[in-house]
């Protein structure tokens, strides 16, 4: 047959039916279980991404689409700027914004409540591999997050680079429990929001 030869093709019957991805990570774990059973390996799934000037309803949309509940927020891939998260579309961050700079919530972007790459929490993914799931608890527990980025160190031919993701929510479904997790303020002016 010539390389530009059409291919044979046939009808199909009824009952035929779409091929499904197996679910990713959904084994049952226990505290003791290794941690990097419940990380999401960026290796394996493609990191879910939006731009600074996505709107949030356009963010919003785009995490129901992908069945997930946080964005990395890019520019140039692969160089990471921050994260957006449901908390983030939800929480009181947005509604600071509309009021602070007399905007319509449907005028703010991810930009504009984004949390920014220097204040976002990573462990080292060579720790990861000798770590167990109760210390991913205690450690999204310490410092109130529902995520961790998992980061590899830099090498002579590679920059520093998030490996994975650690989401709460992923822990809960594998561990087939709830996680309580208390937001903590990580700086002065969240301190001062929350007393005003």
């Amino acid at each position: 047959m010539s390389s530009d030869a059409a291919l044979p093709t046939f009808r199909l019957d009824a009952g035929t039916s779409i091929a499904q991805a197996e679910p990713w990570l959904t084994a049952a774990v226990t505290l003791d279980s290794p941690a990097l059973a419940v990380m999401t390996d960026l290796t394996l799934v493609k990191a879910a991404t939006t731009a600074p000037a996505t709107t949030l309803v356009q963010a919003e949309q785009l995490m129901i689409y992908l069945g997930v509940r946080m964005l990395f927020v890019v520019s140039a891939m692969p160089a990471i700027e921050g994260l957006i998260t449901t908390t983030d579309l939800r929480g009181d961050k947005p509604m600071r914004v509309v009021a602070d700079r007399h905007l319509h919530y449907d005028e703010l972007t991810v930009g504009d409540v984004m949390t920014p790459l220097a204040t976002l929490d990573a462990v080292d993914h060579a720790r990861m591999k000798t770590a167990r799931v109760g210390q991913l608890v205690a450690t999204l527990q310490r410092f109130g997050r529902n995520h961790l980025l998992v980061v590899e160190a830099a090498t002579a031919t590679t920059p520093r680079r998030v490996r994975g993701v650690v989401s709460r929510s992923q822990i809960e479904r594998q561990l087939g429990q709830a996680i309580e997790v208390t937001p903590i303020a990580s700086s002065f002016s969240e301190i001062e929001r929350a007393l005003v």
